[in-house]
């Protein structure tokens, strides 16, 4: 959360420690795609894109985030760029879009893709898993350049890859892990239309199935979840087996979703990610625990605040950026570099958090806010936002500059875990900003 990150520099890296839930990105920083693995030291790594800009997706840049317990995480910055510090690709200075790793023989290999390159895929490699990875050198495909590799181990050691875009691809990598064995490309393995295949593939195997993951167009031809389809054999056939978690209502703009499943000391989870700035970029990786079937198909879940984690304590500050759902125009958006807020709130707006412990009880509310040149309110609501009102605060307008000022309310008494909806309402489009919250309990 803001106000516990610790920065520490040196050389080429920087690295935080993160304490939070959803979402793993700490705030400012906006790291999507999560391809998460788990390696030999037990230790959970996530490689994802970097988003920078609501102009364009990604950056220059990778970064790590990597945790022994899931719910603290670190931040290991520049891992891997195509320009500037640690700048690892001499022949181009082109975006990096969704990277993946895999581990061999002491060497961990990053793969890379820049989709306005005509040879899109690379390879780096490294002796540690958060880097540097060095010496990016060209992946040939013969043509078939498309996005998003992964590389998948199985158990007897043969490496495959797995990239494409509307049709997934898998071919078998040579043993230096740095080539395409041609001989057994396969095209096709899920489409659009047979399996809702968008892009963002990534394999794993279960109790003797191959479970290709994906951004999954089943709804609203939208790819906003993740979605799986399931096979005796990493080349297929694969049978459709449904979605895993979808993120619509992460953000006004919000387009798609690209993630990851992977086994964590016996407990499953998806990693997948969510819009911010009401964008179709600037997203962050969140977590959610999955479940999985006899039969081998798994449970959809729900976003979340609390993520791999507990509920949250009401008596702590919670993050207005830990908002799960949003409806209307209201928006995540950042202020500073280590600070993330609501913004955009309209009359009628809503949003989610789930989930929330009262514990013994609590019976106020404290929120920190900007009013704007409007006044408003904000309505605390349990459940679900039109199960009626447990208290209101009043935010007054301003006609100056915005200043973040903390308002109270009594609620109804409450005990227990709940979902928490924050409705608002107000006079015109120009109405406060949201940075922060807290239950108290007068009985302490």
């Amino acid at each position: 959360m803001k106000s516990r990150i610790l920065f520490i520099s040196f050389f080429l890296f920087s690295f935080s420690v993160l304490f939070a839930q959803n979402p793993i990105s700490p705030p400012g920083i906006y790291i999507a795609d999560p391809s998460a693995h788990v390696w030999k030291d037990g230790k959970m790594y996530v490689y994802g894109s970097n988003d920078e800009s609501t102009n364009y997706y990604c950056s220059w840049v990778h970064h790590v985030l990597s945790s022994s317990d899931m719910i603290h995480w670190e931040l290991t910055k520049n891992v891997f760029a195509s320009k500037g510090k640690n700048d690892q690709i001499p022949y181009n200075d082109e975006l990096l879009f969704a990277p993946d790793c895999q581990y061999k023989d002491g060497t961990y290999y990053m793969y890379y893709c820049q989709p306005s390159n005509t040879e899109a895929e690379g390879v780096a490699t490294s002796k540690s898993p958060l880097g540097p990875f060095v010496n990016g050198r060209k992946m040939n495909t013969k043509g078939i350049s498309e996005i998003d590799p992964c590389v998948f181990m199985d158990d007897d050691g043969q490496a495959y890859y797995i990239w494409g875009q509307f049709t997934g691809k898998v071919a078998k990598l040579k043993s230096n892990m740095t080539e395409i064995d041609f001989s057994t490309v396969k095209d096709s393995v899920v489409t659009e239309k047979e399996h809702h295949f968008h892009e963002g593939g990534y394999m794993v195997k279960r109790n003797g199935i191959y479970y290709f993951i994906y951004a999954d167009m089943s709804r609203a031809n939208m790819p906003t979840c993740i979605g799986y389809s399931t096979s005796k054999s990493p080349f297929g056939p694969f049978k459709y087996g449904g979605v895993i978690v979808d993120n619509s209502h992460c953000d006004p703009a919000n387009w798609n979703n690209h993630g990851s499943i992977v086994e964590f000391k016996g407990k499953w989870y998806v990693f997948y990610h969510r819009a911010t700035h009401n964008s179709v970029m600037m997203r962050k990786a969140c977590i959610e625990p999955i479940t999985f079937n006899s039969d081998g198909t798994i449970n959809e879940v729900e976003m979340t605040s609390q993520g791999a984690g507990a509920p949250l304590k009401a008596a702590q500050t919670i993050e207005a950026e830990q908002a799960c759902l949003l409806f209307g125009n209201t928006r995540i958006l950042d202020f500073d570099q280590s600070h993330e807020k609501l913004a955009g709130i309209r009359n009628g707006d809503h949003v989610a958090y789930k989930y929330i412990n009262f514990e013994s009880g609590a019976d106020g509310f404290e929120v920190k806010v900007a009013p704007g040149k409007n006044s408003g309110q904000i309505q605390v609501a349990l459940d679900q936002p039109w199960h009626g009102s447990i208290g209101a605060v009043e935010v007054p307008a301003v006609s100056g500059d915005q200043k973040w000022i903390s308002l109270k309310c009594k609620i109804k008494p409450t005990v227990g875990i709940h979902a928490v909806w924050l409705n608002f309402e107000g006079n015109g489009d120009e109405l406060f900003e949201v940075d922060s919250f807290r239950f108290t309990s007068s009985g302490k």
